[in-house]
C-alpha cells in the first residue's frame, strides 16, 4: 500500500464547489483507505494499492460523476511531496509566496520552464524540479505576474496545478 496525494485542479473557485466531506466520502466509496482531506482547496491524501495511471483515471471519473465538472488531478506520492518540500530552492522570505507547480506530464513542465525563460523581467523566481516547477512571487500577485499568466493558459489546465509550500507541509 502506498500513501498518495491527489491534487485537484480548479475546485472551490468559480462554479465548481467540492466540499471536503463530500470529497472524502467519494474517495471512501471508491475503496481508498486512510482518506484525509486537507484544507478546502482540493487536496486528498489516502492509501491505495493500484497503478497510478489507473487510479488517476478512476479518481477523475469519480469527480466528474460526483461533482459534475471536467475534473483533472495530479497524482503523486506523499514521499514525493516531502522530497519536493525538502528541495525547495529559494529562501523563504517575508512578502513572497512560495509555490510549487505540480504536473502530470513532464513534457508540459519542460515546455513551461522553457517558455518562462523568455518572460519579461519580474520580481519572481522560477526553477525546475523533480516533476514540479518551483515558483516564488510577491504576495498578492499570484495571478498577475508573467509566470502566473503563463501557467494559467488553458492548454496547461489539464496537467498542472499549484500549491503553496505551507499547504504541502500540511499534506505530509
Amino acid at each position: 500500500m502506498t500513501r498518495l496525494v491527489a491534487l485537484l485542479r480548479g475546485v472551490n473557485v468559480g462554479n465548481i464547489k467540492v466540499r471536503s466531506a463530500d470529497l472524502a466520502a467519494m474517495a471512501r466509496d471508491m475503496g481508498l483507505e486512510d482518506v484525509r482531506t486537507v484544507l478546502a482547496s482540493g487536496n486528498l491524501v489516502f492509501t491505495a494499492d493500484e497503478s497510478p495511471a489507473s487510479l488517476k483515471r478512476r479518481i477523475e471519473k469519480a469527480l466528474r460523476d460526483t461533482f459534475g465538472y471536467d475534473a483533472w488531478i495530479v497524482l503523486t506520492t506523499a514521499d514525493h511531496v516531502a522530497a519536493v518540500i525538502d528541495a525547495y530552492p529559494f529562501e523563504e522570505r517575508d512578502g513572497y509566496q512560495p509555490y510549487v507547480v505540480f504536473g502530470s506530464d513532464q513534457a508540459v513542465l519542460d515546455e513551461i520552464v522553457e517558455a518562462a525563460s523568455g518572460l519579461p523581467e519580474a520580481d519572481e523566481k522560477v526553477a525546475p524540479g523533480d516533476g514540479v516547477i518551483y515558483w516564488e512571487c510577491p504576495r498578492g500577485s499570484t495571478v498577475g505576474t508573467p509566470f502566473a499568466k503563463l501557467i494559467g493558459k488553458a492548454k496547461y489546465r489539464s496537467t498542472t496545478t499549484n500549491r503553496n509550500l505551507r499547504t504541502l507541509r500540511k499534506l505530509v
